[in-house]
């Protein structure tokens, strides 16, 4: 027993070293990179099949978008292997297996260069996440939320397989670099360009889409959470970067009012359901709506400062997400409750943790010199430009995040302590060193934003270029 528990232990110790190494390896391909080419560098191909039939091939490559999302993935999976080291999970290598299998999944979808193999690697996030929620869950509806959570995603992705499908009949490719030059008729773009949309929809998620996200945040471990926000929504909007945008040009343009009037509605609605929920979880999870939405207003934007913003925010919102998720993860461990009812007062004894959730809480309403500031910033200098009403009914997300957000603060920090907190434990050395990588991040890239934007713009010039022709 004794031997076997040691083993798995040494197991999650490789695990996290391959995990450290796979973060190394992307901060080496930063320095690497050339900030002044756009295309795709470091690409390599792998044919599959034998000699002399070869059924397809696999081209891989990394531009300024796909770097930093790398990027994010390695470091949230890194904390969230120190997380579950430090909670002792009684499976600790099965969980650990997991997280890693996921990583390397979503590592590949932003590598990969054809639309099958993204659709593949796409779906097949599901399989590692659905586990984490249905056996790692924390609630007693944790089999119901990562039913709806498959159901949902699976239900939008055969939008996209038939999207595939039908592409390949029309080309005879998956290239991404081949399919952004397709002149299909205007009918053709209209119904591929909704269907490719529906499947990110579902995953972003954007209204009325979003049901699963709340249930599957309530129910996922702390872990669980973080990639969920973190990463895995980003793929949802990634997917409308690499697909929707180069591929329907036209289709896109005509549809904008639809797309926008759904941007709208899910940045406005999840804001007032945030103001009445109860769960610390659930108001993060609609938090993460409107952000994610507010974002795809600026993927629609077709101009450079809009583009910008909403990958910066991407960026920005995977790591304010992920502290949330975090501190909430220590609450819940330490008191068995995410329910605000049960606390309060906590500034007056545990003075650490009202910290970096003070800070958590500005970055998430976009406070000057923050990270989300700048992304925030930049997506309504593209709005502005585009259409003023848009840019007006957007304006009233940074209201309404302050409400919601300092609502939480004040209700969870302020106030008097209850009667149902015994004993307080203020934040530990290990969870203090899962934060700070957290806390650096989110100043540091809100004060020089460039070190992200000079990688990056030379990709968007492309594809706005794209936009034009």
């Amino acid at each position: 027993m004794t031997l076997n528990l040691h083993s798995k232990l040494k197991t999650h110790f490789v695990i996290f070293i391959i995990s450290l190494l796979t973060l190394l390896i992307s901060l080496y391909f930063l320095l690497l990179f050339d900030r002044t080419y756009g295309a795709y560098q470091f690409v390599s191909t792998y044919t599959i099949g034998l000699s002399p039939i070869y059924f397809s091939f696999i081209a891989f490559g990394i531009d300024g978008i796909s770097l930093w999302f790398i990027i994010l993935t390695s470091l949230l999976t890194i904390l969230c292997l120190i997380l579950v080291w430090k909670i002792s999970f009684i499976h600790t290598f099965e969980f650990s297996f997991l997280l890693f299998t996921l990583l390397i999944f979503l590592l590949l979808s932003f590598c990969v260069l054809d639309l099958f193999s993204f659709f593949f690697l796409f779906e097949s996030t599901l399989i590692p996440m659905f586990l984490i929620i249905g056996i790692w869950g924390t609630m007693y509806r944790k089999i119901y939320a990562s039913i709806l959570f498959v159901l949902f995603t699976l239900w939008g992705s055969l939008f996209l397989f038939f999207s595939l499908l039908v592409l390949y009949y029309e080309i005879g490719s998956f290239s991404f670099s081949i399919l952004s030059k397709l002149n299909l008729c205007f009918s053709k773009q209209i119904f591929l360009c909704l269907f490719t949309f529906i499947t990110f929809a579902v995953k972003v998620p954007i209204f009325p889409f979003h049901i699963w996200l709340p249930e599957a945040h309530v129910e996922a471990p702390s872990a669980g959470s973080v990639i969920l926000a973190g990463v895995l929504l980003k793929l949802g909007s990634y997917g409308l970067l690499r697909v929707v945008l180069p591929f329907f040009k036209e289709a896109v343009f005509f549809l904008f009012p639809f797309f926008v009037s759904l941007s709208l509605i899910s940045i406005l609605y999840p804001s007032f359901v945030a103001l009445r929920q109860n769960d610390l979880k659930r108001i993060v999870a609609y938090s993460s709506i409107s952000h994610m939405n507010l974002l795809i207003l600026g993927v629609f934007s077709f101009n450079l400062e809009g583009l910008c913003g909403s990958y910066f925010l991407m960026l920005s919102h995977g790591f304010v997400s992920g502290m949330l998720f975090f501190l909430i993860g220590f609450l819940y461990d330490r008191y068995g409750s995410r329910l605000l009812f049960y606390y309060g007062g906590l500034v007056k004894v545990m003075p650490g943790f009202s910290f970096y959730f003070f800070l958590a809480c500005l970055c998430n309403i976009g406070l000057p010199g923050t990270c989300n500031f700048i992304g925030e910033l930049l997506i309504f200098l593209g709005l502005i430009s585009l259409n003023k009403f848009v840019f007006f009914s957007a304006l009233t997300t940074i209201i309404l995040s302050a409400l919601y957000t300092f609502f939480l603060f004040n209700r969870l920090c302020f106030g008097n302590l209850t009667s149902y907190l015994l004993v307080f434990e203020d934040i530990t050395y290990i969870e203090m060193f899962i934060l700070l990588p957290l806390c650096f991040l989110v100043i540091f890239l809100g004060l020089f934003p460039f070190f992200i934007l000079d990688t990056t713009t030379s990709t968007f010039f492309l594809i706005i270029e794209r936009l034009k022709y």
